[in-house]
């Protein structure tokens, strides 16, 4: 079992950068890929980024890429997005997820389908 915290949201105008956190615990948080992902009311959930346990390789959506930034510090059991340039489209809840991943599996999002979530974080992206 893993339990996933967020943390990390909050208002912030156009331009502006935030940075979240995802604080695993619970069985070996090490082991898993850990993901994120975002949704608004009406779309679907769409995986923003995600990064390898392991070697630590990461992987980004078109949409994210070059302006989020994802890192794993092991010692903390905690992952972390970093964006940056926000515009009002980056607007979500923004979930983290695990995923018990096969053998040095360098992950990619798209095909990223978590066994753990997050209780997520909002997300605001206003004048």
């Amino acid at each position: 079992q893993l339990q996933l915290v967020e943390s990390g949201g909050g208002l912030v105008q156009p331009g502006g950068s935030l940075k979240l956190s995802c604080a695993a615990s619970g069985s070996s948080p090490d082991y898993y890929a850990i993901g994120w992902f975002r949704q608004t009311p009406g779309k679907e959930r769409e995986g923003v980024s995600c990064v390898s346990s392991g070697r630590g390789s990461t992987n980004y959506a078109d949409s994210v890429k070059g302006r989020f930034t994802i890192s794993r510090d092991n010692a903390k059991n905690t992952v972390y997005l970093e964006m940056n340039n926000l515009g009002p489209d980056d607007t979500a809840i923004y979930y983290c997820a695990a995923v018990d991943p096969p053998p040095d599996w360098d992950c990619k999002i798209r095909f990223f389908i978590p066994d753990y979530w997050g209780q997520g974080t909002q997300v605001t992206v206003s004048q």
